[in-house]
């Protein structure tokens, strides 16, 4: 199960945010042997183990939910789930947003790029300006540039369980 980063493919919904002034964009890959719907990529994403921790610090802070309202959001019967909602959703693709408006989390499901049988699994963030600087240009904030390195090991270990949970579905 390996997980790699890479570049956001061709017509990705996160690419409106690449080449956004100040804003910071990754993405992440892995292939799962079998085919997986976008839905099932959802659902199985913000219902690992790992995510649901992030979902109980976010019930704390009075944005909680739970797997039903994920599988809703899964379906595309709702538009928004615990502290993201919908921002853009077309064949294949997810891309929810934060309610601080600063971060973006995208998920997508293809082809596998090596050719073989199976389903190619996207992840990717971006986070847009938070802050300007004195000439009132965007930029990140010194928290984000401190914290990205954590930020990039969480998206991978993101991946990897949802990947983890995909393969013991088989």
């Amino acid at each position: 199960m390996k997980v790699e980063a890479c570049t956001l493919p061709d017509g990705a919904l996160l690419a409106r945010y690449r080449d956004m002034a100040g804003a910071h964009t990754d993405c992440f890959t892995a292939s799962v042997g079998r085919v997986v719907s976008p839905a099932e990529y959802v659902e199985a994403f913000y219902t690992t183990g790992l995510f649901k921790c992030e979902r109980f610090v976010l019930m704390l802070i009075g944005r909680g939910c739970n797997d039903a309202d994920v599988r809703a959001l899964a379906g595309g019967t709702r538009d928004g789930f615990a502290a993201w909602t919908v921002e853009a959703r077309v064949e294949g693709q997810l891309l929810v947003c934060d309610f601080a408006k600063l971060t973006r989390s995208w998920l997508m499901v293809g082809a596998r790029r090596d050719g073989l049988a199976g389903t190619q699994l996207y992840f990717g963030s971006a986070v847009v300006p938070g802050a300007k600087d004195k000439s009132g240009n965007p930029r990140q904030t010194v928290g984000f540039r401190v914290l990205q390195p954590v930020h990039a090991f969480y998206a991978r270990a993101l991946l990897r369980a949802a990947v983890g949970k995909l393969a013991r579905r088989r």
